[in-house]
């Protein structure tokens, strides 16, 4: 017999199990569909959504995140608006699996839906996917009274990085609610030697400090500049230890020497342990003698983490021909 001819004989056995009067029965021939991996099954879990047994509706909903294309992604359209939490929510994450561009054809009619939760779920799933006729979906998801939908929003605007999408993204980095600014800020990441450096440093002085955190990250990926320089020694500031743990990345990866005062107390044993780690670790990536003082008394430290970076920084400091040399 044929594999094809195989198949067929094995979705009949499926239609059968399906239809069981045991919804136990039924939800164990929905999860083996999963694993079955042939697209005529994307057909039965999409019958299998009008199951009465929300169990077996939920996991038709998990199974078809086995599947993709614009078939699967029709079917979890419907699913995601089952009267049914646990269906919907098992919906919004198979529909956030889905890579062929084609699926966005489905999803696109329900980013205008009512309910504030599938038109969330329906931005998330079209992010991965990067069709540019999305753009103005997203545009317009950017004015939405849910701050979780502008957020989805603000991702997938990012993840087409366009450079016509800039003004919007910047516009984002000051939305009432945190999120959709921290969105906003990583999202300029691709953009920020360019248009949007200035956004960026802004948001370093953000109200939340979560805000201020990405800022940093987002600024000491890039080339550096004199003003972005000068943001991440500000941050060195902060009062949250994690804004001034990307702004110490950031310094490191600049090789910024002017920063190593701002830098090296950071190694204090009252410090956070991952703090203390990337310090050590900017340290030398600067591999400045000046950076000597501050990581020599850490030498045998008790972290495993912080001596092994203690160690590689003092290597880097006396590779790059440093002499010894205080703290100054």
């Amino acid at each position: 017999m044929s594999e094809l001819f195989e198949a067929y004989g094995d979705l009949e056995d499926f239609e059968d199990r399906l239809a069981s009067d045991d919804p136990g029965e039924r939800r164990v021939a929905v999860m083996e569909l999963g694993d079955f991996g042939e697209p005529a099954a994307i057909a039965l879990l999409a019958k299998s959504l009008e199951d009465a047994d929300a169990g077996v509706r939920t996991q038709a909903a998990v199974s078809l995140g086995e599947y993709d294309g614009a078939e699967a992604a029709a079917a979890l359209a419907k699913a995601i608006v089952d009267d049914d939490e646990n269906v919907a929510q098992a919906a919004a994450h198979s529909m956030a699996e889905l890579k062929d561009p084609d699926s966005a054809d489905p999803l696109l009619p329900i980013v205008g839906h009512a309910n504030a939760f599938v038109r969330a779920a329906a931005l998330r799933a079209l992010r991965e996917l990067r069709r540019p006729d999305t753009l103005k979906a997203a545009l317009d998801a950017l004015n939405d009274s849910d701050a979780k939908v502008r957020t989805e929003a603000v991702g997938v605007i990012g993840f087409m990085k366009l450079e016509e999408a800039i003004p919007a993204l910047k516009a984002a980095t000051t939305d009432e609610d945190g999120n959709v600014r921290r969105a906003a800020v990583s999202a300029l990441a691709f953009s920020q030697l360019k248009t949007a450096v200035d956004t960026i440093i802004r948001a370093m002085r953000d109200p939340d400090w979560m805000v201020r955190e990405i800022a940093a990250e987002t600024i000491g990926k890039g080339e550096g500049s004199k003003e972005a320089s000068e943001a991440l020694m500000a941050a060195m500031a902060d009062e949250y230890w994690q804004v001034r743990l990307k702004a110490t990345r950031g310094l490191g990866r600049l090789k910024i020497a002017e920063a190593i005062e701002l830098i090296g107390p950071g190694l204090a044993e009252d410090q956070a342990p991952n703090l203390r780690k990337e310090t050590a670790a900017a340290l030398g990536e600067i591999a400045s003698p000046a950076g000597r003082g501050y990581l020599e008394p850490y030498n045998d430290d008790s972290d495993p983490d912080v001596r092994k970076n203690v160690r590689w920084a003092l290597n880097r400091i006396s590779a790059s021909g440093a002499g010894v040399s205080g703290a100054s």
